[in-house]
C-alpha cells in the first residue's frame, strides 16, 4: 500500500547517508546504461536504492555497497524508469485492481492513473471507494481519479447511481485520489453547468488535476470554453490537428493505444514532423481488455508502437514516464531514475523492441522474464457488489420487436455505424423491410437493444446497428456498456437476443455469445457486472473464446467487443443508444428511430 513506502522526507536521513557513503544501500544495480529521462540521454551509471527509493545515481556506486547489499550486475542492459499509464480504466480489463496489477507488472507498468467511472455508474461513491482501497493495497502505484460524470450526460441516460459535486469534494480527501476523472460532459462545461464547474473547482481547490474528455471535432469557441473550464489533458484526439489544438491551449495531449483505439500514429506527427515540444505529450491505453494485457502487453506495447511510428525511443519513454508524473504533480516522487524518487526501474536489453526482463518497484523485484514474483492482495468485495444485474423480469422475443408505423411496408431507420479502431460512430440511414408489422434488419444491419439492469424496470430500448459483419442467427449480450453499464444486446435473431440477456441475469453479469440456438462463449463478470477477481490469464482465455465466438458469427472487426461495449457511450458522436432512446450525440438530444431528421 501507499504507506508501505516511507515518504521522501522520512527517508531523507538514510538516503543522504547512503549517497555520502556513510551507510550501505539495500540494492545496487551496476554495469548498466541508465536512461535519464530528465536529460534525455543514456549514461553508463550505477544506481543505489534504500528504503524503496533511489539514493544515488552515478558512474560508480561501489561506496554504497556493504555486506548486506544486494547487487545486480546488468551486463550492459538498459535501466529505464517504470512505465506510467496516464489515463485508463481498470474495469475495461474485466479485472479487479489486484488482478489488473498482476497482469501488467510483468510488462513493466509500475504506475497507473485510473478513472473508475465504470463502477461509479453501478455502485456510486461506495464502488469508487472499493476500487480506491484495493488499488492502495498493490505493490505498484495505482492512483485514482474521482469520476466526474455519472451519468456521463444527464438527461440522456439513467445510471445506477449519480455522482454529485459533494461526492467529488469528499473524495478529494482520500489518500489515493490524484484528481478528477475525465470530464465527459463537455457540453455541460461549455454551457456553464453549475455541478460540472463545482466538481472542477473542488478538484482545483484541492490542488489536483482535472482530467479532460472533449469528443467533438469543433475546435472553435466551444473548445476554447471547455479548456477555460480547467481540463488539463485530453485523450480523445484522433488526428494531428487535435494534438496541436490541445497543446497550444496548454493541455497535455494524451495519445492512446488501447485494445481498440489506435490514436498514436495519427497524432504523434505533431512531435515527429511538426516539432512540437514532446514534454506536452503523454502515452496512455484508456481501455485494454484482458486478452490484450496477457497476450500483447500494456504500456510497453504503447511505447513500442510510438517508436514504430517514428518517435525517438528516449522521447517515447519520456511520454510514458516523466511527462506523466510531471502532469500529475508527482515528478519529485516517480517517473525518473533520480535521487529520492520511488525505485521503480526496468531492466531491458533493447530500447526499441523493449523486452521487459526484470521489473523493480519500490526497490523490490516484482517480475522477472515475464513472470510476476509478488502477491497482489485482494479486497473483500461484499455480496451486494456481486449482485447488480436486476432486470425485473425474464425477457422474451417480443421484448425485442420493433413495431413499424402502421401500414408501412418499409421504413427509413437511423443506424449506429461502427468505425473500426475508433471510438466515434457514424449516423447512418437504412431502408429496412417490415414483416408482420415488425421492422427487420438486413444485410449488415441488425438489431441492438439496451436492457435496463439497475432498477429492475424491465425496460428495453431497441434500435439498429451495422458494421460488425454478423451473419446467420446470432446474439451477443454484455453488461459492460459504457458508461451507464446497463446491458447491450446485439443480434440477428430476437429469440436468441432474449436468451443471451436472460443468461447474464442468471450469472450476475458478463458477456455471452450465442449462435444457432447455442451458447458459444461466456465470460462471467460478477463484480458490478464489470469485473472478475479471477486471474487475468483465466479471464483472458474466456475472452479469447468470446472473440472466437464473435468471429464464428461473422464478425470481422479488430477488437469488436470493445466497439460493442461503447455502443451506449452517449458522450462520443455520432449516434448511440441509452435506456431513454436513440441519442444524437452531435446535438446531445434523444432522436427518433425512424426518419431522416
Amino acid at each position: 500500500m501507499e504507506n508501505l513506502i516511507k515518504s521522501w522526507a522520512e527517508s531523507a536521513p538514510r538516503l543522504v547517508a547512503v549517497a555520502a557513503g556513510r551507510e550501505h544501500a539495500d540494492l545496487v544495480i551496476r554495469g548498466g546504461r541508465l536512461v535519464n529521462v530528465q536529460s534525455r540521454e543514456v549514461l553508463e551509471w550505477d544506481v543505489a536504492i534504500a528504503d524503496g527509493r533511489f539514493a544515488f545515481i552515478g558512474p560508480d556506486a561501489s561506496h554504497c555497497i556493504g555486506p548486506d547489499t544486494q547487487v545486480i550486475d546488468t551486463d550492459g542492459r538498459y535501466l529505464i524508469p517504470g512505465l506510467c499509464d496516464g489515463h485508463m480504466h481498470i474495469e475495461s480489463g474485466m479485472l479487479t485492481p489486484a488482478e489488473f496489477a498482476a497482469a501488467v507488472i510483468p510488462h513493466g507498468t509500475t504506475t497507473m492513473f485510473t478513472d473508475p467511472h465504470e463502477i461509479a455508474n453501478v455502485l456510486g461513491l461506495r464502488g469508487v471507494r472499493m476500487m480506491h482501497d484495493e488499488a492502495l493495497m498493490q505493490p505498484i502505484n495505482i492512483y485514482t481519479q474521482m469520476p466526474s460524470c455519472a451519468p456521463s450526460a444527464p438527461g440522456l441516460e439513467t445510471t445506477g447511481f449519480e455522482i454529485s459535486a459533494e461526492d467529488v469534494a469528499e473524495a478529494m480527501a482520500w489518500p489515493g485520489i490524484i484528481g478528477l476523472g475525465e470530464m465527459m460532459n463537455f457540453p455541460g462545461v461549455i454551457n456553464g453547468d453549475p455541478q460540472m464547474l463545482a466538481e472542477m473547482a473542488a478538484t482545483m481547490n484541492a490542488g489536483k488535476t482535472v482530467g479532460g474528455h472533449y469528443a467533438s471535432p469543433d475546435k472553435g469557441l466551444p473548445f476554447s470554453a471547455y479548456v477555460a473550464g480547467g481540463a488539463a489533458d485530453d485523450h480523445e484526439g484522433t488526428a494531428e490537428a487535435d494534438a496541436l489544438a490541445r497543446v497550444r491551449n496548454g493541455m497535455k495531449s494524451m495519445m492512446r493505444l488501447g485494445s481498440a483505439w489506435y490514436d498514436v500514429e495519427s497524432q504523434i506527427t505533431a512531435v515527429t514532423k511538426k516539432g512540437l515540444d514532446p514534454r506536452n505529450f503523454i502515452l496512455c491505453t484508456d481501455d485494454c481488455h484482458s486478452g490484450t494485457l496477457v497476450n500483447d502487453g500494456h504500456m510497453n506495447r504503447v511505447v513500442r508502437h510510438a517508436i514504430d511510428c517514428g518517435c525517438e525511443p528516449l522521447i517515447a519513454l519520456q511520454m510514458a514516464t516523466i511527462n506523466t508524473a510531471t502532469h500529475f504533480g508527482l515528478e519529485r516522487e516517480l517517473g525518473s531514475i533520480a535521487p529520492g524518487r520511488r525505485a521503480d526501474v526496468i531492466l531491458t536489453s533493447d530500447l526499441r523492441t523493449l523486452p521487459i526482463e526484470q521489473v523493480i518497484a519500490r526497490g523490490q523485484t516484482v517480475a522477472e522474464n515475464g513472470k510476476i514474483t509478488v502477491d497482489c492482495p485482494h479486497y473483500d468485495w461484499p455480496a451486494d457488489a456481486r449482485q447488480t444485474v436486476r432486470m425485473g423480469k425474464t425477457l422474451a422475443e417480443a421484448d425485442f420487436g420493433i413495431t413499424a408505423p402502421e401500414g408501412a411496408n418499409s421504413v427509413t431507420a437511423k443506424v449506429i455505424g461502427v468505425v473500426e479502431n475508433q471510438a466515434p460512430t457514424q449516423a447512418l440511414l437504412a431502408e429496412l423491410p417490415v414483416v408482420d408489422g415488425l421492422v427487420e434488419g438486413q444485410d449488415d444491419t441488425y438489431q441492438i437493444a439496451l436492457v435496463e439492469r439497475h432498477r429492475a424496470t424491465g425496460h428495453v430500448t431497441n434500435g439498429f446497428v451495422s458494421g460488425f459483419g454478423y451473419t446467420g442467427q446470432m446474439a451477443i449480450a454484455s453488461t459492460v456498456a459504457h458508461d451507464s453499464h446497463h446491458m447491450i444486446v446485439v443480434g440477428t435473431d430476437r429469440a436468441l437476443m432474449a436468451k443471451a440477456a436472460n443468461r447474464l441475469g442468471e450469472v450476475g453479469g458478463g458477456v455471452t455469445v450465442w449462435k444457432d440456438g447455442a451458447e458459444l462463449a461466456l465470460v462471467e463478470l460478477p463484480i458490478a457486472g464489470l469485473m472478475s477477481d479471477r486471474p487475468a490469464a483465466e479471464v483472458a482465455a474466456k475472452a479469447d473464446q468470446m472473440v472466437a465466438a464473435m468471429a464464428a458469427c461473422g464478425c470481422t472487426l479488430n477488437n469488436a467487443y470493445m466497439q460493442h461495449s461503447l455502443l451506449a457511450l452517449v458522450v462520443i458522436p455520432a449516434l448511440r443508444i441509452s435506456d431513454l432512446g436513440l441519442v444524437d450525440v452531435t446535438k446531445f438530444e434523444i432522436t427518433d428511430l425512424f426518419g431522416e431528421e
